[in-house]
């Protein structure tokens, strides 16, 4: 505008988020939309009024300048955090639908990180959750975390919960697939969801339970809420084995490996091998082909290998682990995208499927999903895993 005044709706908010920055400055004379404010508290953005007072630039010499630039090539280079905030929105209540390994030990992690002021364990088996409750209270004393714990029996404990974590159901066992689970735990979710639209019907729901991607097509369909309350954890879990995999390969930490797994949560989950990066370059600088494919495998695997080695229920910390990750994408304690499963609607030109892909989240879920480029072959491994969802639950 010929006077200097701008305008700030939604599309700036969006770019700052993706920008990784957690404060816009609003200068006098500058219009901000009531929608870029609803989405600026959304995403935990500040609105500060300026001009803010901004420090005097550091001057860098060329030789200092240049043994950064070497630095950064090293084989000690680590890639910067992708922390948002240091002081991140802290949930009112957190419920766990099923108080097995993967809902005891995301509470776990989530009351060390006092990430809410209110935990709440729920689970079938008299006195588990009850027990867990209790000696999450008493660890409470050592970690001097805020957040106070209950336990039950009841799906009536969800109440006025802003995320539900749902684990509940059977584990998969040696030889099993994750849909051989479908109609032994299709139940369980329709169940948890009814409870949850009925006593928090603004919630998140976080599904984990086998087979992750279909049923959290039933969540969706036994709370009829938005595609942006319900989200399945998969990708997450399925990137981290990934990025595992290569940092061994190649012998660097996994600090050093960026890595995404989309598609879906099973046989079908695609590695993207073009988006991945070891020390900020393609992995093919680091390991051939045939060292790739086979950490490509390892991803896919990795559940099984877990499910094979224990005999009697699958992996459990490092799937609260992921669960984590996504919470603190919600509360906005870390920046950037999270492949999480989600309804499609024509992204990727995929429609009325629940698939793994990169989104962006916030305090009310689900933002958008973000359309990264994929080579053919990848884009062609991504709709195949959604026919194949597809069929599974036509069946």
């Amino acid at each position: 505008m010929s006077n200097g005044r701008r305008v700030i709706g939604s599309e700036q908010i969006s770019q700052a988020r993706q920008r990784q920055r957690n404060l816009i400055e609003i200068l006098p004379g500058d219009i901000v939309t009531a929608e870029a404010r609803d989405q600026a508290e959304r995403l935990g953005i500040a609105l500060v009024n300026g001009p803010i007072e901004k420090p005097e630039p550091v001057k860098t010499d060329g030789a200092t300048a240049l043994r950064r630039g070497l630095w950064r090539r090293s084989p000690r280079w680590v890639a910067p955090s992708n922390r948002l905030s240091n002081s991140p929105r802290r949930f009112g209540k957190i419920a766990f639908v099923g108080a097995g390994g993967v809902g005891t030990n995301t509470a776990h992690l989530c009351a060390n990180a006092d990430m809410a002021d209110e935990i709440a364990l729920i689970d079938i088996a008299p006195g588990l959750a009850a027990a867990m409750a209790l000696d999450l209270n008493h660890a409470s004393g050592i970690a001097r975390s805020r957040s106070r714990a209950t336990g039950g029996t009841t799906l009536a404990a969800v109440a006025d919960a802003d995320v539900v974590l749902v684990s509940a159901g059977r584990a998969r066992s040696p030889g099993m697939t994750r849909a051989d689970l479908i109609d032994i735990n299709r139940r369980v979710i329709q169940a948890t969801g009814e409870a949850i639209a009925t006593y928090a019907p603004n919630a998140i729901a976080i599904v984990v339970t086998n087979p992750l991607d279909e049923m959290t097509t039933e969540m969706l369909r036994a709370t009829g809420f938005s595609r942006n309350q319900v989200l399945g954890m998969a990708g997450t879990l399925d990137s981290s084995r990934f990025r595992n995999a290569l940092a061994i390969a190649a012998g660097v930490e996994t600090r050093d490996v960026e890595a995404v797994t989309l598609g879906s949560h099973g046989d079908e989950m695609a590695p993207i091998i073009s988006a991945s990066r070891i020390k900020g370059r393609a992995l093919d600088v680091f390991l051939s082909a045939e060292i790739i494919a086979e950490c490509v495998k390892d991803a896919i695997t990795g559940g099984g290998q877990v499910v094979a080695l224990k005999k009697t229920g699958s992996a459990v910390i490092a799937p609260a682990h992921a669960s984590v990750e996504v919470m603190d994408h919600l509360r906005g304690a870390r920046a950037g995208t999270v492949p999480v499963s989600v309804m499609l609607q024509g992204e990727y030109g995929i429609s009325d499927v629940v698939l793994g892909v990169p989104c962006h989240l916030g305090k009310g879920g689900l933002i958008s999903v973000e359309e990264i480029k994929l080579t053919a072959s990848e884009l062609t491994a991504l709709r195949s895993a959604s026919e194949a969802i597809r069929a599974r639950l036509a069946q």
